[in-house]
Formats: structure tokens, sequence, C-alpha cells
């Protein structure tokens, strides 16, 4: 790919607080979905380089649903990691901690089914979701 998408989110939490809930199953299942029709039933993740990351998201109506998969490449913890999904695209996760606020910068490769702008949309939308769960718990 030539070239990514980012979408960001400024979240009024501290690093390691915002690392655990973006990483940790049982809170990514609190906040893994686009919209508040859908639901993440299930999520785990060998947090480990060569570890695997898996959740299922489904509408809420049983509909429509599927799997994401992605295999870890590299991780420091609490900072950064980068996985790569079984298409070979590629995502960076980014956590940048400022005056108790920690920035987290999400760049991903575009797949080429859907508009970039839609692509953008929606994992915006789980980033804006994931800032929301995270800020009131």
């Amino acid at each position: 790919m030539s070239h990514k998408i980012t979408v960001s989110a400024a979240i009024n939490a501290d690093a390691q607080k915002v690392w655990n809930y973006y990483t940790q199953p049982e809170h990514i299942t609190r906040w893994n979905f686009a919209d508040p029709s859908w639901q993440c039933p299930s999520a785990s993740n060998d947090m480990k380089v060569g570890g695997k990351y898996a959740a299922r998201m489904e509408a809420k109506d049983g509909s429509f649903g599927f799997d994401f998969e992605a295999v870890y490449n590299e991780i420091k913890d609490g900072e950064n990691f980068t996985y790569t999904m079984p298409d070979g695209r590629q995502v960076h996760v980014d956590f940048k901690e400022n005056n108790g606020q920690t920035h987290v910068d999400v760049a991903f490769d575009p797949e080429n089914q859907n508009p970039e702008e839609m692509q953008k949309g929606g994992w915006q939308a789980i980033l804006d979701n994931f800032k929301k769960y995270t800020e009131s718990n």
C-alpha cells in the first residue's frame, strides 16, 4: 500500500489506563463497534509478537457479523504496536500521554472494496466509542 488512513482521539485518561482499555478483552468487548446497533460479543488478545488478536463484531439483530483477526508484528508496551491482518494490510496504533491526556493514533492500510472516506469514518467511529467508554469508566 502506498498510503495509510489515520484516525485519532485525545482521551482524558493516563496512558496506562488507555493502553489497558484498548488491549484487554474484557474492555474490548465493551467499545469495539462503530454504532450502538452493533456489538462485540467476544474478543481475545495474545499481546506478544506473533500473538493473535481476534474480535467478533456483529449487528445486535443478528443480520450481519464478521470476525476481525490480526497477528502482532511489533509491540512497545504502553507506547505502540503494529499488527497485520490476514489480507496483508497493516495497522499501527500509537499512544502518547501529555498532561494526563492520551493521544491515540491509528494508521491503517485501506482495503479496496469500500471508499476510503467510509473506511476512515468507520474506524473513527470505533475510536470515538473507545474514547467515550474509557472516559466514563
